[in-house]
Parts: structure tokens; sequence; C-alpha cells
């Protein structure tokens, strides 16, 4: 693709940056065969292509309206485009830039700005947070169905192992996680140990900074990705082999510190170090010795694997998690369009509402098309959100996979 960007972004990092994306593209439209978007709208300008092109022409210096800002806020982040696209575009660099510089000449409607703040100020820090949780989770059994099946039931969590080995590894506690599925990372911990790796918690790392960088609060979520840093970095030092992520949507951002930061002289390096550290557990299991533990996997019972977008398509980590669920004795049945997204997108769900909800919908009308007797998933965003559109039990793969294996 041709372009002339316009003088007040030719020759910044962003206008460079831009610049080598938007010619990687070739206009050849197989983005819009996947994007979840395109096929709910129709809209050409709601598909990776029309949405280039929005961004492409803003760089150009055309005027920019509220309709460019509305088409970049329906996209849902889940770079599914980019798993199709022949040409390797890297989409979601792009549109880091656009949503950046339309937000500096289309100013948001004041409700808008409003949520967005709410959002920044409230789901990243834990001591917020919880107790709004816990209190919406009292008055549950008294809320309308509509907004009681927005507030996940309270869970507790089983033991965390205390043993010392020779291998450890962090763990990202991350914001919302410890609130509405605590045991998540205390399954994780438990299936490490039983391989002989400790899993740590770091004091100090909270949240991955996705939430504010997705909200209209990059800076924000850059002063969070040195906190977790800084917390991390005495114990790469004392030889962590791996930061691993449970929620794939944490995992997929914290990869990308390094791509954040490169312009930080400070934390730079050390960023780029923490991102070749960072690992979904999944990539952690895949290359361990299983032949370790034997398993107690109930054969008749069915799971459908919903895997997240930041997953499958973020992170490129298709079918791993399977393999391994599969290996444990699981049965897993088959999920039609498991390349879509369900909606949840970290803060997409509460932003989008309407679209969220219409593919909410079609995701769980898949999810359970193979009468699964649970639903696995591998992100808190996917969990909560799924949870809301169905009976069925729905946990995080991680803690089905704990249920079912055991020490020889």
């Amino acid at each position: 693709m041709q372009t002339a960007l316009a003088d007040f972004i030719r020759d910044t990092p962003q206008g460079i940056e831009a610049d080598a994306v938007l010619r990687t593209c070739v206009h050849c439209g197989m983005c819009n065969a996947t994007c979840p978007t395109y096929q709910l709208l129709g809209d050409e300008l709601d598909g990776p292509r029309g949405r280039i092109y929005l961004i492409k022409q803003m760089l150009e210096g055309a005027t920019v309206t509220r309709s460019t800002l509305t088409h970049l806020d329906r996209c849902l982040t889940c770079r599914n485009c980019e798993t199709t696209c022949p040409s390797g575009v890297q989409y979601h660099k792009l549109l880091d830039i656009g949503r950046t510089l339309v937000e500096q000449k289309v100013e948001r409607g004041r409700f808008d700005q409003l949520k967005r703040w709410l959002l920044r100020a409230v789901i990243p820090y834990p001591a917020r947070f919880t107790p709004l949780l816990r209190l919406g989770q009292l008055v549950r059994p008294l809320l309308p169905p509509f907004l009681k099946r927005s507030v996940p039931p309270r869970q507790s969590a089983a033991p965390w192992p205390a043993t010392a080995h020779a291998r450890t590894m962090l763990v990202l506690e991350g914001c919302a996680q410890p609130a509405i599925a605590p045991n998540i990372n205390a399954a994780a911990a438990r299936v490490l140990d039983r391989l002989g790796i400790r899993l740590v918690a770091a004091s100090g790392a909270g949240c991955c900074g996705a939430a504010s960088h997705h909200t209209s609060g990059v800076d924000q979520g850059l002063d969070f990705a040195r906190r977790n840093i800084d917390a991390w970095w005495p114990h790469v030092e004392s030889g962590a082999e791996a930061i691993v992520m449970t929620a794939s949507g944490c995992g997929v951002h914290v990869k990308e510190y390094g791509q954040f930061l490169k312009s930080d002289r400070v934390y730079a390096t050390k960023a780029k170090k923490i991102s070749e550290l960072t690992k979904d557990i999944s990539e952690i299991l895949a290359r361990e010795d299983f032949s370790k533990l034997s398993s107690g996997a109930q054969p008749e019972m069915k799971v459908a694997f919903h895997a997240p977008c930041s997953l499958q398509h973020g992170q490129k980590l298709n079918g791993v998690v399977e393999k391994i669920l599969r290996g444990a004795g699981l049965t897993l049945v088959a999920v039609p369009d498991g390349h879509l997204c369900c909606g949840s997108a970290g803060t997409y769900s509460i932003l989008q509402q309407d679209l969220a909800q219409r593919l909410l919908r079609n995701k769980v009308g898949a999810l359970e098309s193979g009468g699964p007797d649970l639903i696995a998933t591998a992100n808190i965003g996917c969990l909560a959100h799924i949870q809301s559109g169905t009976k069925l039990p729905v946990r995080h793969w991680i803690e089905v996979l704990d249920a079912s294996v055991s020490p020889r």
C-alpha cells in the first residue's frame, strides 16, 4: 500500500512504525472474512481493511470525524485478522497508533470519558475492585436476572503449596483475577509443584497495564509495566526461569513490554528481558515431562475449550492447551468457529455491550453445541463473560488439569 504521511507524523517513531505496517498491507480483504465485527455488522469500516484506511487517511492529514473514533472503538483487538493475513500485517500496532491519534483529534463524549476513567480507576487496583465485587456478590441473590448474571459468585482457593524446589518461576497475580477466581494461580502452583517447580508471586507486582492501555490510559499502563518490572527484576537476577501468565490477556500484553518501552532509556533493556521470560502457563507445561504425573480424569466428562483470542491470535498458541488436556485423559468436544471472539476483549464487554452480547450468544451456542459437562478457557475476562451467558460451569483449564492429575 502506497503512503504519503503528513508532516506532523512522518518522521516520528509512531509515523515510521505506522508507515512500515501500512506498506505491508495489499488491500486483499482476507482479514474481513474472520473479523467478528465485520461479520456482525457487514460494514467495510468495521473490518480491518476499512479501519486501516481510516487510520491511513488520518495519518495523511485528512479531516478526522467522530465516525473514525466509533469504528476504531468497535474493534475488539482480537487480532484474528493477523492470523488470517497472508502478508503478515501487524494490525494491532497500527491500531494502537491510530487510537492514540484519533483521541487527540476528536473529543469523546463526557459519559464515555467517565466510563473509561472509572474503569481505569477501579479495575487495575485490587484494593478498590475487590470490595466492590464483594458488595455485588453480597447482594447478588437480590439482583434481577440480567444483573445477577454479570456478578460472578464468590469463589475460594485451595491451598497454595509451600514446598521448596531448585526451580523457581514467577507468576503475575493480576488485578481482577484474584478477586473473581482466586483458585487459578493456586491451581497453577499445585500443578507446577508436582513437576518440581516452585511458583512465586512477587510482592509489588499487580495489574499488567492492559486495562489502562485499552481505555485511553496508555501512560498509566506504562507505569504499571514499570512497576511490575521493578518487582520482578530482583527475582530475575536471582535466577527465576520464567514469568508465568495464567491470564492470556495479561500474557499477550506483558510479552509486548519490550515494544511499549523500547524508547525508555531506563527500562528498555529490562522490558525486553521481561518480555522474553514471559510465558503462558501452557507454554511451560508443554515442555515439561508429564510422565511424573498420573491421570485421574473422568473419561466420561466432556470439556469444551474456548481458546481466547489473546492466546490463539495474540500469542499464536492455538492447539497447545488442547494437547495438554487430551494428554491428561480429558475428552474435548468440537467447538465450531473456535477462532472467533467471545466478546469479552478486556473492557470491551462494558464499553460495547450490544456487540459483546451478540458475540457472547454466538460463542455460548458454539461451546454448548457438543454437549459438554463444563467449559474451560485460558483468560479471566473470557471466563467471567462466558459464565454470564451459560448455566454450565466455566473454569480455567489449569483448574481442570489440577483436578485431573496427581503425582505417581
